[in-house]
């Protein structure tokens, strides 16, 4: 509790007050009244697309103010639910993630969106599913505004060196497994590794997700084949052991720079990271692309997995109007735009936001590489859940004891449904 008033206190003397003054005076607000409009928000300084959103709103909108609330990074959703109940005026939440959200939802602090979605026409397909999986009790409380998806990155000398075609933007998942065992090649230091499993839970569980099923509702069996694919991908030198990783707390982003694997299921974020490295001369090879993530058996092309980050309006707020309209601009179209020109990956996967994406320098120039930013499904890796975090601590637990071979997929997965069951039990 003294850390979090600590936090609070901090959180009083980084408000941005006035920078966006914007004119004169207010300029009525769509609800009829002058507003200066509250926006919580972290690491202001850092993330360019804050002062944007706000200077391209202003410029139709030239007299509404903004005060950005800085609460910080790390502790930013305690704080922020902290600032809540202590009654502090925000009016725009910005909706850091899924267990956030939940939060959020199990405090009663946002308001609620459907009537004004309706009313402002917002076409919630732009959006591929994730409108629909923020839904709760039939009701959506935030608009997505940042978005991030898995898809595979390959390494291009290693195929050309192997003799075997790159990936292909619709691929099973058992071509990718066999394309990842004929691109393996070598021995000892100098192996090259067909695939990498980061030691990240959802790696293996991912390729369970993308029909649509969850990891909150008590019943893991269907984890059990995707667990049967990576032991054994593990087992034949395919892959990289997970007890090895974990020892050496390697990280995956220097395997792929120093062309040890072929191939990689990583997250959008790391395209930037990969062009800033080669950048540098971190990476040992320019040559990589990237392509849609590999899909089950009568699963579409397109589809994936991902986490958004959203914008909500503070239920007590005393410029609803005001405030909704604001965060329609940052979800819509035009934030869109905004957060693609600032290199990051918006909710919104538009053709004019992937031609603004594949053409940042550095892109790799390929057809396939353009192609792979097509989302036809994004599923959420974490659900609305409001017993998720200790859901995901007790499966990460049985995660790690089967990929390390402490515990048979049989008996880890009997664990998983018995003790997640106790959580929702309660």
């Amino acid at each position: 509790m003294k850390k979090i008033l600590i936090l609070a206190l901090m959180v009083l003397t980084a408000i941005c007050v006035g920078v966006f003054a914007g004119g004169q005076g207010e300029k009525a607000a769509p609800d009829g009244a002058p507003v200066t409009l509250k926006w919580a928000v972290w690491d202001y300084a850092v993330t360019p697309y804050y002062n944007s959103f706000i200077e391209a709103y202003q410029a139709k909108n030239p007299d509404v103010k903004f005060e950005c609330i800085d609460l910080g990074s790390a502790d930013y959703n305690t704080v922020l639910l902290t600032q809540l109940s202590g009654g502090a005026d925000l009016d725009i939440l910005t909706v850091k993630d899924i267990a956030g959200y939940s939060n959020m939802l199990r405090q009663n602090r946002l308001e609620p969106l459907n009537s004004f979605i309706r009313s402002a026409n917002i076409n919630t397909k732009l959006y591929g599913g994730i409108i629909e999986q923020l839904t709760m009790n039939n009701e959506v409380y935030s608009l997505p505004f940042r978005g991030d998806f898995y898809i595979i990155y390959y390494n291009k000398d290693l195929f050309d060196a192997a003799g075997v075609p790159y990936p292909t933007n619709d691929m099973t998942l058992e071509q990718y497994e066999a394309l990842a065992r004929r691109v393996t090649r070598g021995t000892g230091a100098g192996k090259v590794f067909g695939a990498h499993y980061h030691t990240w839970p959802f790696m293996v569980w991912h390729f369970g997700l993308m029909g649509g099923r969850t990891i909150a509702d008590g019943n893991y069996q269907f984890l059990a084949p995707h667990y049967e694919r990576a032991l054994k991908l593990q087992d034949d030198g395919i892959i990289m052991p997970y007890s090895m990783l974990r020892t050496s707390g390697t990280h995956y982003s220097g395997v792929f720079y120093n062309s040890q694997i072929a191939t990689m299921h990583m997250g959008t974020w790391f395209i930037a990271s990969q062009i800033n490295a080669l950048d540098r001369g971190e990476a040992t090879s320019k040559n990589w692309g990237i392509v849609k993530y590999p899909h089950p058996q009568g699963v579409q092309a397109g589809t994936t997995l991902g986490s958004v980050t959203g914008v909500g309006v503070n239920r007590n707020s005393a410029h609803k109007a005001a405030a909704l309209d604001f965060i329609k601009f940052v979800s819509g179209p035009e934030g869109a735009a905004i957060i693609a020109k600032s290199g990051n990956f918006p909710a919104i996967m538009s053709p004019e936001v992937i031609n603004t994406i594949s053409s940042m320098p550095g892109f790799p120039k390929d057809a396939n590489s353009k192609e792979a930013l097509n989302v036809y499904q994004n599923y959420f890796e974490r659900p609305v859940n409001e017993r998720m975090a200790e859901i995901e601590v007790v499966l990460g637990e049985i995660h790690g004891d089967i990929m390390a071979g402490n515990t048979s997929i049989v008996d880890g997965i009997r664990q998983m449904n018995e003790r997640v069951t106790r959580i929702l039990s309660r």
